[in-house]
């Protein structure tokens, strides 16, 4: 097979693959930081390696040149649960895989300028998703567990919600009134809480369908659930790519899912899918699939809405291999693909979901696979589009409670054993957790070897120092990465809800301070 006969987003995906983890070619095409080539294993780093290296990295600092213009695209990469240390682990999974080791850089890294990101919720100091959600895409500070809505709303406050004063608007919603594309990727299911944030309003994440909803003991005529909002709620209604999982807040409870062995959970019969094909057919040229293959086979060069549900709920870990998903790149290049033949531009946002679920299960072998196919998403994205009209910002919503640790040997398996304790001889791995499931009972005070522990394990489950159902999140600042017009306004330390501010600033959308030229510039 010749490349020329490749699918153009599988032909995409060969490129960004041949490119990646080859930290002295700038494909980019950025000045960022960090592009010195790693040494071989064995050679000694010392004084004139160093000098040589960090002047060349200062001098890559002061050829930096913002790009002032106004900004045709955004697309807000946001890797949920995606702490430093998670950033960290992942560069070092990946600098052993290329033979980098230490000196890996992360496609993001290149990017030319980056900031902290504050993420405290309006009621607490550790956020949930659906608080950050609302903060870094409308540039509102809420409740936990609320999206969409101010602080004036309470958690469950049915009647509350429906107050429009109380709404607060997403920079989504801001594309879609100035006439300009918009879609939506993710891994978990579309209704979940990162992506709900730019379309729904509600004084409840979990009601993603009116069965759960009913389950509240709220009215679902009086109060609508998450997914009639995304086929049939003002911005929800206007979206043209929507790629995530979810079939089951989307299909009625008779409806048995195409994957077989489950049905929807939808009460009301409602088959939301078939919904929004029948509205989307009558606007133009709609595809609706659930699978890899029919994913790959759409054509996007005539495609004017696409929406793809590839799991019955969240979609599968990397790690499980589930053939019939698409991978988080090959989501956004379809995204991209459908998107830009929009002459006004687009908003995208993708999600990297499963990072934070893996997170939760104090799974950070799965956790840092995610990590991965993350950033080879936006290593993709990066090269479907021009830093001279697209401005790419990569972030979190907030962090998890994970450690790195330990004085292990440079070199070694960042997801393996690191170090040994000083008090009981026994060994610990290099990433701990606070608090989560993999809490180990003491048996007879002592704590158990992880060396005897198959710690290989794709769903290995590392040891926590707090047992929880669930690890709760963490709350230190997590780091933002950016790059096209404007992207140096992203330096500092910023609240999450500055992101959005500065988002339509620089694409001239929404209210507040814009920059604007009187037309977009060729």
């Amino acid at each position: 097979m010749t490349t020329s006969s490749l699918h153009p987003l599988m032909l995409l995906l060969l490129t960004a693959c041949l490119t990646a983890g080859d930290p002295g070619q700038d494909h980019l095409g950025v000045t960022g930081r960090g592009q010195h080539k790693p040494i071989p294993r064995g050679v000694v780093e010392d004084s004139a390696y160093w000098k040589q290296q960090m002047q060349a990295e200062l001098q890559a600092q002061l050829e930096k040149e913002p790009i002032v213009r106004q900004a045709k695209n955004v697309i807000l990469f946001l890797g949920d649960g995606t702490s430093i240390s998670t950033l960290t682990a992942a560069r070092l999974l990946k600098g052993q895989r290329s033979g980098n080791f230490e000196h890996e850089v992360m496609a993001y890294e290149k990017f030319p300028y980056s900031a902290l990101i504050k993420t405290y919720s309006a009621d607490k100091v550790v956020t949930d998703s659906a608080a950050s959600a609302t903060a870094y895409l409308s540039g509102v500070k809420t409740n936990q567990e609320i999206i969409g809505v101010d602080a004036n709303v309470l958690l469950g406050d049915c009647d509350a919600m429906n107050v429009q004063d109380f709404h607060t608007r997403s920079i989504l919603e801001d594309f879609q009134d100035a006439g300009r594309s918009t879609g939506i990727v993710t891994v978990t299911r579309v209704t979940h809480a990162s992506p709900a944030g730019a379309f729904a309003h509600t004084a409840e994440r979990h009601w993603e369908s009116d069965t759960d909803v009913y389950y509240d003991y709220v009215d679902t005529e009086l109060c609508d659930d998450i997914a009639e909002q995304l086929v049939l709620g003002d911005s929800g209604s206007k979206i043209k790519v929507i790629l995530g999982g979810g079939r089951q807040k989307l299909t009625p409870q008779a409806r048995e899912d195409p994957e077989g062995g489950k049905s929807g959970k939808r009460r009301d019969g409602k088959d939301l899918i078939q919904t929004w094909l029948d509205h989307k057919a009558l606007l133009g040229n709609a595809s609706y699939v659930w699978n890899r293959d029919d994913l790959l086979a759409v054509d996007t060069g005539s495609t004017d809405y696409l929406m793809g549900l590839f799991d019955w709920s969240h979609m599968a870990y990397v790690v499980d291999q589930e053939a019939s998903n698409p991978s988080l790149a090959e989501m956004t290049g379809a995204a991209i693909q459908v998107l830009q033949r929009d002459d006004n531009g687009y908003f995208l946002f993708v999600e990297g979901g499963n990072i934070d679920l893996a997170h939760h299960l104090n799974q950070h072998r799965s956790a840092l696979e995610e990590a991965l196919e993350f950033e080879k998403a936006i290593e993709l994205a990066v090269s479907m589009t021009d830093p001279q009209d697209t401005l790419i910002v990569v972030t979190a919503d907030h962090s998890q409670p994970m450690v790195i640790n330990g004085y292990q040997e440079r070199g070694s398996d960042v997801l393996g054993l690191g170090d040994y304790s000083d008090v009981d001889g026994l060994a610990f791995t290099t990433l701990l957790y606070t608090n989560g499931p993999g809490y180990r009972t003491q048996v007879d005070g002592a704590r158990p070897d992880p060396a005897l522990e198959d710690y290989s394990a794709p769903h290995y489950v590392a040891a926590a120092t707090v047992p929880m159902e669930q690890s709760n999140h963490a709350g230190e600042d997590v780091a933002l990465y950016a790059m096209g017009p404007h992207a140096h306004l992203f330096t500092g330390i910023h609240e999450n809800a500055f992101i959005p501010h500065a988002l339509r600033y620089t694409a001239c959308v929404g209210e507040g301070l814009q920059f604007c030229s009187s037309s977009l510039e060729e």
